[in-house]
This record gives structure tokens, sequence and C-alpha cells, in this order.
């Protein structure tokens, strides 16, 4: 889908559909938003009679089709339910877009127009409508059926969708958030994409080969350690993850530098690490059978640094970023890691591993140490980390742990701009000594109290020298039920506070 802005009377408009929001209940049944009342008056307030009839709920993202309406280029115009103008806010707002979406998908257009302003929400801005219109067009037309034989009858293509900016010209700041959205978009596909490919396709050495593609596609700088190169490094906790499989293991490095050349130093203003489990049965530990195929999504974490840096970089953002992923699968097998077995990691600790389905802390605290030698300004972990967290928090928002709390803020921030929300979580030192072991430095689970928080804590043994958040998305990074699949979440906050740090608002 082709996206663009026009500033351009909206009843003038050559289009297959004209979207037009209005808020209910209003006067004769209805109170067009302000560009569309241009549209209306054009159209001899047929509009406005259409609503009086009755027809539209109330229900943001509601929607009523007409046909022909005189004095109106486009056509058919949809009007779109935004709720009461007192209670309309983000979450209307992404109702409005959704419904709008599903209207378009079954009445064939070719192309469409939306009155953006008419959506905009109050305090947010233009800039944040077009992002987040963007974002919600592509999140509603996303489709995963590659690997069908037998796929259903495609949907209509809608294969352009102008931006309508009735009055005034087209700002560079709704230009800038136009490219931003539709890098990003094209960042979240990416990371939903790997999410929903199953474990036999995307190993460890595909998301190694997707590192690679986007390095050649943005001209990236890639690495990829092997077992070998692991070994040498003395990377203990993560070897101890990938012993029962048959799928070799890799530590990807990701590097974007669109910083201005003149910024001392070239260190990276931001590291992203993510979980890269390509499949977690949980190893001697084993998980129960059922829903077991939904930790194909246990790369998630990883998936989402790859659509990060793929948004930054197809944006050309003005930031340096470095993506580390640690990559394998957890399998049982006679090779496995036992419970009760120690490792060395390589920051030099030694963990007792009292539960070998805990294994996302073992190969991100690896990861982490690694992330030192790249000096960052700070870094952000992302993973599927615990069930626990689900418990919390549920389905809305990620879970937040951070030792500096300027970054936490920031995520925080970040997070509400691209409404991809995160709760912050505590990080007290309480919490460290359900992590104690006799036998070895610390023990990789502190038992079922507060699981979400003692994860975290065991991560922040190996990041006292970096400013440093965690992200544990497990409630958030794909779906389940009717609506299985990816997310793509939390690549549209990573890609604002990427973009925060960089000094763009």
């Amino acid at each position: 889908m082709q996206f663009s802005i026009k500033a351009q009377s909206p009843e003038k408009i050559p289009a297959g559909c004209l979207v037009l929001g209005a808020h209910l209940p209003g006067d004769a049944g209805g109170a067009l938003a302000r560009a569309a009342q241009s549209a209306d008056r054009a159209a001899g307030g047929a509009l406005r009679r259409a609503l009086a009839q009755g027809d539209l709920s109330p229900k943001a993202g509601s929607t009523l089709l007409l046909h022909g309406v005189p004095g109106i280029a486009a056509k058919r115009v949809l009007i779109v339910s935004l709720g009461e103008r007192r209670e309309y806010g983000v979450a209307a707002f992404r109702d409005a877009i959704r419904g709008a979406a599903g209207a378009l998908k079954g009445i064939g257009a070719k192309d469409a127009a939306l009155l953006v302003a008419d959506f905009a929400v109050a305090g947010r801005g233009l800039p944040w409508a077009v992002r987040n219109a963007v974002l919600g067009m592509r999140e509603a037309f996303y489709r995963f059926d590659q690997l069908k034989t037998q796929k259903k009858p495609p949907a209509p293509a809608l294969g352009a969708l102008a931006l309508a900016l009735a009055t005034g010209p087209v700002t560079l700041q709704a230009q800038a958030a136009l490219k931003e959205a539709v890098a990003t978009a094209d960042g979240v596909d990416l990371a939903r994409t790997l999410g929903n490919l199953p474990p036999n396709v995307c190993t460890p050495s595909y998301l190694a080969d997707e590192a690679r593609k986007l390095a050649r596609q943005f001209k990236l700088g890639v690495e990829v350690l092997e077992r070998r190169d692991m070994e040498r490094l003395g990377m203990g906790a993560l070897l101890s993850v990938t012993a029962g499989s048959r799928q070799p293991p890799k530590l990807i490095v990701l590097r974007y530098d669109g910083a201005a050349k003149s910024k001392k130093p070239r260190a990276p203003q931001l590291a992203l690490v993510g979980k890269g489990i390509t499949f977690d049965t949980g190893g001697i530990s084993l998980k129960p059978g059922a829903e077991m195929d939904e930790m194909k999504f246990d790369m998630s974490g990883a998936g989402s640094v790859l659509g990060a840096l793929r948004a930054l970089a197809g944006m050309r953002a003005h930031v340096n970023v470095v993506g580390i992923i640690p990559t394998c699968e957890n399998m049982p097998g006679g090779a496995a890691t036992r419970p009760g077995d120690i490792v060395t990691t390589l920051s030099g600790q030694t963990v007792e591993i009292l539960n070998t389905d805990a294994e996302g802390r073992l190969i991100l605290c690896d990861a982490l140490t690694y992330s030192e030698r790249f000096s960052p300004e700070a870094v952000v972990d992302i993973a599927t980390l615990t069930g626990a967290c689900v418990i919390a928090l549920g389905h809305v928002a990620s879970g937040l742990f951070a030792n500096d709390q300027g970054l936490a803020d920031a995520i925080r921030a970040a997070g509400d701009d691209a409404w991809d929300r995160v709760w912050q979580m505590p990080l007290w030192e309480d919490y460290q000594e359900q992590l104690r072991s006799n036998f070895a430095d610390m023990a990789n689970i502190g038992g079922r109290p507060a699981g979400s928080v003692t994860a975290a804590c065991y991560l922040a043994r190996f990041t006292k020298k970096l400013k440093w958040a965690h992200l544990d998305v497990a409630g958030t990074a794909w779906k389940s039920g009717r609506e299985k699949g990816s997310t793509g979440r939390p690549v549209p906050l990573l890609v604002r506070l990427a973009l925060r740090r960089s000094g763009r608002k």
C-alpha cells in the first residue's frame, strides 16, 4: 500500500473512497468533524441527512458507506464514528482507524483518502495522527498466508491511501511523520513475519541470514558469531541452553550508524539486545504439551530488534544503534543441560541452573556482557521472558525494569507516544535473596513469587556497568486463540525511543 499526504479540499479529491469522521451522538443525529463539514457543504447537506437517519452506531469504529454523493468527487464516502466528542482519545482513535480499515477491505476501492485531521486526538498533534493512522492501516491489512497451498481469495487490494489535509500546506513535520510511519510499519511487518514463521523454518541460521539481508539492503555492519567463537569467549550460559539442539547457535551483531559523521564518539546511542529462542521446549524441565506450538514466538525479542533496525535504516534516522541477538533452540536430549548443572558466564560469574526452562535469562546475560564492548550510551533488552509478567500485566502492557530512572522515563514516554505501552516494575535489592545458591554465585530462578521481578534481578547482576532497561514482552509479543499471531511489539516503542535519543520528538 502506497501512502501520501495531500492538501486539498475533501470534496475535490478524486478517490475511490473518501473517509470522514463524525462524533456521535450529536445535533441532528451526528456532528461531522471539521474537515468533513466542508465536504457536507459541497454535498448540500447530504452527509448530515444521512447521519440523521440513525444508521451509524455511536460506537467508535462503526461505519456508514454512501455511494454517489452529489458534489463529492470520490466515488464513495465512508463516515466513521468517532464516538462521543468529550470521550474521544487514543483508544477511540485506534478503534476508528480499525473500523475504517475493515470497511475499506470489503468495498474493493483501489485507492482512498482519509481526512486525518478529523481523527486527530487533542494534545497529540497532527504528526502523531499521521504516524498512528499509517500503523493502524498497515496492521489491519497485514496477512500471513505464504505457507498455505490453498489460499483464501485475496481481499480487494487497497493500493493507495492519501492522508488528506483539508487546509494549509503539507508541513515538513507531517512529511517526516509519514516517512517514519511507513518505515516503522515495514519493521513491524518484518517482526510479525519472523514470529509467525514455523520453527522448522525460522531457525537461528535463518535469523542470521535475515540480518545479512538487511545488512546488504541498507548497508549495515553485520557480524555473526558461531559456536566456536562463543566457546572461545567463554559464553557458558548461552552455550548451556543450546546443548541439546542440533541447530547451531548464533550471536548476531547488526550495526546501524546514521548519526552525523562529526559526532564523537561513534559509540552507539542505543544497544538493543533481543532474546532469540527460536523454539523453547523447556529443555529437560519440559513444558506441558498444550500450546507448546506458541513457543515459536519465543524469538520475538530478536524479531523486534531486526524490525527496529530495519525501520531506522529505512527512514535514515540520525542515530547510531547496535542490535545484539543471541539465538538458539532449547531442546531436550542426551547432551542437554540438566537441572543442577553449574555454568560459567561470559562475565565470569557462575550460575546454578535449577530450571532449564528459565533459559532466556541465560542467553541474555552473556549477550548483555558482550554489549559492553560497544560502550553504548544505553542498553535495552527485549525478551518474552516470564509467564509471571503475563499474570501481572496481562496482554496490554509490557513489563519495564531499569537500573536508571532517566532511561525508564524515556522508555515510558516513547511507549506512550507509540501507544505501545509499558508498566514499570520494581527492581529492588530485596528480591536478590531469592536467587541465592549454595553452590554457585547465583541460581537462575528465584521461585514462584515475583517471577518476572527475580528474572530481571538476575539480569541486573550482569548490567552493573551499563545504563540498562529490560522489557518483558511475554504478554504483548503475540496473540493466542482465533487471532493467533505475532503483534510486532515493541517495534514502534523501540523506534520512538531511538528517534528521541537522536533529538527528534
